[in-house]
């Protein structure tokens, strides 16, 4: 009788379970950057090659799919871990997370390896406010 009222609910915590992580960024974005690694390495592309564009379509599917990854991991620190007490103490938390996400969707844009460079870089400082949000 009640399965009929029961459906399945997605979402990280917002229980909260207070189980935080920048791991998964941290991979999402070396995925990236090695995706482009991957693509640079098929060459000069050439339409009548049906398998290094299969590849080249895979390899920028993945790198989108991860840069995404890293968007949805950068909001899910932004909205239930960071709260006002962080801000007083690093008032550059919104800052770091908004150029986070927004280099993650350039990422997404593009074909670019000094993009995904970047935003390594940029999940490096999100990983540094985070650790120094714990002391």
């Amino acid at each position: 009788m009640l399965k009929k009222f029961i459906k399945p609910v997605y979402a990280h915590c917002d229980a909260p379970c207070g189980i935080y992580e920048t791991d998964t960024m941290r991979h999402a974005a070396e995925t990236c950057l090695r995706m482009i690694e991957k693509i640079e390495s098929l060459g000069e592309l050439d339409d009548d090659n049906t398998e290094q564009m299969a590849n080249f379509v895979r390899f920028v599917q993945t790198k989108e799919f991860h840069a995404q990854k890293v968007k949805n991991e950068i909001y899910v620190l932004w909205s239930d871990y960071f709260k006002p007490e962080h801000l007083v103490k690093q008032p550059e938390v919104h800052t770091v997370l908004w150029q986070t996400a927004k280099q993650a969707s350039h990422v997404k844009q593009t074909v670019s390896k000094k993009a995904c460079e970047d935003l390594l870089t940029n999940v490096k400082a999100v990983e540094k406010l985070f650790v120094s949000s714990k002391s």
